[in-house]
């Protein structure tokens, strides 16, 4: 690598959150296109990356990194930045935020976005995931709100963390997805979440997100499909 890390990416897809960090810390790093459309993430050669075969993956001096809130928190860790460092008191909420928000909130939304992978192909059984997964979408972005409302000082502050940019990300694809059926979602339900996202949008790494990607002028409180300058969203 030329630069200290290499980021395996798609337009629009989970590694988004990592490109932000990257840039909110303003670490040097370069880009690997990954063609979704070609399933290039299911391709051997991925797989040597990342054995799961999903996006993305961080190549860093100490080997690569899949699973965005393990390459969130060694980047949090490594550099000191955007998240308490582990001597802190409130180091234990911030884990439970963030493995709450990798393995609750986006798991969850994986579910509602792509249930034929977890029931198979039956439509009804489909819809069925798909209402009760907004039901459990609603329940635990309450949870956050609520949290968020507590103003602690790594969520939703001034100075953003790892956690703010994940959830922000979440927050623009639950809007977008899936297409057509995502009008049981109203960011202004929750609105320490919605300040959250706006506080964000005016920050110099967003903006770089924005030219990298064509994520549209407001990514996270007005949503739009992204038009990337190379590959697909898909």
């Amino acid at each position: 690598m030329s630069k200290p890390y290499r980021l395996h990416y798609a337009p629009d897809n989970a590694s988004l959150i990592v490109r932000l960090v990257l840039e909110e810390m303003e670490q040097p790093y370069e880009t690997v296109l990954v063609d979704r459309r070609a399933g290039a993430h299911k391709s051997q050669g991925y797989r040597k990356l990342n054995p799961a075969g999903l996006i993305p993956v961080l190549e860093t001096p100490d080997g690569p990194i899949f699973e965005t809130g393990a390459i969130l928190l060694w980047l949090a860790d490594r550099h000191g930045l955007m998240a308490p460092a582990p001597q802190l008191a409130d180091r234990a909420d911030f884990l439970k935020w963030l493995f709450f928000t990798s393995n609750t909130l986006h798991a969850g939304m994986r579910m509602l976005f792509y249930p034929e992978q977890y029931i198979g192909p039956d439509p009804t059984r489909q819809a069925d995931l798909r209402l009760h997964m907004q039901g459990e979408m609603r329940r635990h972005l309450s949870a956050l709100d609520a949290f968020a409302g507590e103003s602690p000082p790594w969520f939703g502050a001034t100075a953003p963390s790892v956690l703010d940019f994940y959830v922000a990300c979440l927050l623009r694809w639950m809007v977008l997805y899936p297409k057509g059926g995502s009008g049981w979602f109203d960011l202004a339900y929750w609105p320490h979440l919605q300040a959250l996202a706006a506080r964000l949008e005016p920050c110099v790494s967003v903006k770089r997100a924005i030219d990298a990607e064509g994520l549209g002028p407001s990514p996270f409180t007005a949503p739009v499909y992204a038009i990337p300058p190379e590959g697909s969203v898909t």
